[in-house]
């Protein structure tokens, strides 16, 4: 047996499954029906515990293609029941097995509408998954005076550049916690990949020569990241960039806007978002916790391109002057629907726009001299 305690003193007791280690987390909830195993390799869930809302999490198993990343970095998972014999053509081992081998915590056999519920109304906040050993009083006592980490995507970026090659276009992908899926996009189109970790400059990039320049997801608050903030400040106006989730929010920041923490946040594989230009509703997939701040896009060039149809939240951004656009959905879904993964071809679409506006400006130059 095992306890989920949550700050507010919250006590569940369960079933446990997994690693034995205990690890203080922000308890969030996913709301998507399938996809358990893109979710729990997705580097956005650094340092937090997942709470699956759909009832029956495991039941085909896990397999070596849909991983997002090669290590989790997901704390915990909180599931009502985990599946102990998946079957499916493509399973090679069991939640409980994967869960273990990459020391992630799990706790069954609990209320998750009950602790959704709580979420829902209380907004997000710290627990643990914790053997029945300690007193639910020693855990909250714990929990209330340790923060929650801030360098999340420091821990999740990669350490050094390396390529994907290609004979397309060439994309320098800042790496702030980049799911596989982006990157399956990228060699689908032929791309020339090369990605590079969370604190490169704008200077050594563009020693890169890159045709377009991308910005990965990734965990945590980006205020946490003020390098990448001063990297896109600079990169602004030089280089198309396409933006999605928290590198969506990091173009906001670095153009004026401003973001803020959101209640519980939007994870799920079912968001509805309205595109404004076209009044087309997509069906995307979401993970994030933070928000731009609609008020704050008046005092930037920043035009607001796309909202959320839950809470009229901004979900997609483009900016005036520059080629610059983002969005706060995953556009390469994994998991999650398809609806937008045209907005790569877009971004390419652009980067060919940026050129041949390039030669014909040197062309202009040139006459002129």
């Amino acid at each position: 047996m095992k306890q989920l305690v949550l700050e507010d003193g919250t006590v569940f007791v369960g079933q446990g499954f997994g690693s034995e280690e205990e690890k203080i987390g922000e308890i969030v909830f996913n709301t998507g029906m399938t996809g358990y195993q893109e979710v729990i390799s997705d580097p956005s869930y650094c340092g937090q515990i997942i709470t699956f809302t759909y009832p029956l999490i495991g039941n085909y198993g896990i397999n070596r293609d849909d991983f997002e990343t090669v290590d989790p970095a997901v704390f915990g998972v909180v599931v009502k029941e985990h599946c102990e014999n998946p079957s499916n053509f493509r399973n090679e081992e069991t939640l409980d097995e994967f869960l273990k081998a990459k020391r992630i915590p799990g706790i069954s056999g609990i209320d998750t509408r009950k602790l959704t519920k709580i979420i829902r109304t209380h907004g997000t906040m710290k627990a643990m998954i914790a053997s029945m050993d300690r007193t639910p009083e020693e855990v909250v006592d714990l929990l209330q005076n340790t923060p929650l980490m801030t360098d999340q995507v420091e821990r999740v970026s990669t350490v050094k550049p390396y390529v994907v090659p290609g004979r397309g276009d060439r994309i320098v992908l800042m790496d702030f916690g980049m799911k596989h899926g982006i990157l399956r996009e990228f060699t689908k189109r032929n791309c020339h990949v090369t990605v590079v970790p969370y604190d490169t400059t704008a200077e050594e990039i563009m020693r890169l020569k890159p045709d377009g320049v991308m910005l990965s997801n990734g965990p945590g608050d980006p205020k946490d990241v003020p390098e990448a903030i001063e990297t896109i400040r600079h990169l602004k106006g030089r280089v198309p960039i396409f933006g999605i989730c928290l590198g969506h929010q990091l173009i906001a920041l670095a153009c004026g806007a401003d973001t803020a923490k959101m209640k519980f946040g939007h994870r799920g594989v079912n968001q509805p978002v309205k595109d404004l230009e076209s009044g087309r509703t997509y069906i995307t997939s979401q993970n994030h916790g933070y928000a731009v701040e609609q008020r704050t896009l008046a005092r930037t060039e920043l035009n607001l391109t796309q909202i959320s149809l839950n809470d009229d939240s901004v979900e997609g951004l483009e900016h005036s002057v520059h080629p610059m656009f983002s969005v706060q959905y995953h556009p390469e879904s994994s998991p999650g629907p398809e609806d937008t993964s045209h907005l790569f071809d877009e971004f390419l679409r652009r980067i060919k726009e940026h050129e041949t506006t390039m030669k014909e400006e040197f062309a202009c130059q040139n006459v002129q001299i």
